[in-house]
């Protein structure tokens, strides 16, 4: 039996060629950089799994529902203290306003002496009305008093001559009666013209407007040249002693927790600055249309007042213990507003709340909450109820 033993040579150009004589194509060298590149990936397959090894991260079992359930930050809010504070715009006015008017008949007015936003003090004249007429009336009034006083003296001289004459017998007794009812007649006609020189005195000094009470002119409605009379409306608007006061609207349940002496700061609308007041009345009935009441806070005098703005009152309504959330925690819809709450089986829960004063940590829950449930602080409005979360607790 013969072998064939064939060597084989690989050429540089990739052929080999055997001893034989015949040549064949040999099989192509793998490159370098591929094996390389192949083992930086196997390489790094490995960190992966030896990371996932120690982070304890196992492969989720297939068919765990919580697999895919949306991660929510939960919070166990508790019961906190809250100083009770209710928010209510109004309108700025004057605690007592006094309109004033003619008192007088009137006539045209010469001078005005004040103007709005003047001080006044009781008694001060505040517009002087023509009076040159009533001046004359006056002395004609006078001049009555004196005739009547001649006709009284020449009564009483009559009267003195027959009682002298009666004991002669000259003078009857009748006459004599009636001498002194004509003396008396005479003396009571000056008693009466001096009453009514007296009145004309007084309506003259009426014709003059004058401040019934010290305050702060409010508004100024006559100009010199004016004619005024009894018809005419109040020529000025005086504030008494320049109290001012802010008629807060309330709701009939807010009026329920306040009472008379309740302090109260109130801000002007467009101003920064506030105002410390207290109420001083609440109105004993409800507006049927509003279902609203006012709440009368009296304030002292201050130009930034100013009767007929609007301002923001904020009024201590006192201390009660409530469950304090954020913001984001409390949704609402046209039902009112409510939260989630995660259950034993991680699944969220609506729950209808009732919010209170609104503080600097957050939203007072007055009722719906007992303070001991995981509640999801945020995301809330992208749940639905029975929908499974995963939820994690706020890291303080």
């Amino acid at each position: 039996m013969n072998y064939e033993t064939t060597i084989r040579a690989e050429a540089a150009d990739g052929v080999s060629t055997d001893f034989s004589g015949s040549r064949t194509l040999a099989a192509p060298a793998v490159p370098r950089w591929l094996i390389i590149g192949g083992l930086g990936v196997f390489g790094l397959l490995l960190a992966i799994a030896a990371w996932f090894a120690l982070a304890g991260g196992e492969p989720a079992a297939v068919g765990d529902d919580n697999s895919q359930a949306a991660t929510v930050t939960v919070v166990t809010p508790g019961k906190t203290s809250v100083s009770g504070e209710i928010e209510a715009p109004g309108t700025l006015a004057a605690r007592r306003p006094m309109p004033v008017g003619v008192v007088g008949e009137g006539g045209q007015v010469l001078r005005v002496t004040v103007d709005a936003g003047d001080w006044v003090q009781r008694g001060q004249v505040l517009a002087v009305v023509d009076r040159s007429v009533q001046v004359q009336q006056a002395e004609a009034q006078s001049a009555q008093i004196e005739v009547a006083r001649a006709d009284a003296n020449l009564a009483q001289a009559n009267l003195d001559r027959a009682l002298q004459l009666v004991e002669r017998g000259f003078v009857s007794k009748a006459d004599v009666d009636r001498l002194t009812a004509t003396r008396d007649a005479a003396a009571a006609r000056v008693k009466v013209a001096q009453a009514q020189l007296a009145e004309q005195r007084a309506r003259n000094q009426r014709l003059n407007i004058y401040a019934p009470a010290s305050g702060y002119v409010l508004a100024r409605n006559v100009e010199p040249g004016q004619t005024v009379g009894a018809g005419s409306p109040a020529l000025f608007t005086i504030a008494s002693g320049g109290e001012m006061e802010m008629l807060a609207q309330l709701s009939e349940e807010q009026l329920a927790k306040l009472s008379i002496g309740t302090m109260a700061t109130v801000t002007p609308t467009g101003s920064e600055k506030s105002f410390s007041g207290q109420i001083w009345q609440l109105a004993p009935v409800i507006d049927q249309a509003t279902r609203q009441g006012t709440a009368r806070i009296a304030l002292s005098f201050t130009p930034e007042l100013r009767p007929g703005g609007f301002a923001t009152a904020r009024i201590n309504s006192g201390t009660f213990t409530a469950t304090i959330l954020p913001e984001s925690a409390v949704l609402a819809d046209d039902e009112g507003s409510f939260v989630y709450v995660i259950d034993k089986d991680n699944k969220a829960v609506r729950r209808a709340v009732k919010t209170g004063a609104v503080t600097e940590s957050g939203i007072a829950i007055t009722s719906g909450l007992s303070g001991t449930e995981q509640v999801v602080l945020r995301a809330g409005g992208f749940l639905n109820p029975g929908e499974t979360v995963n939820p994690q607790p706020l890291k303080q």
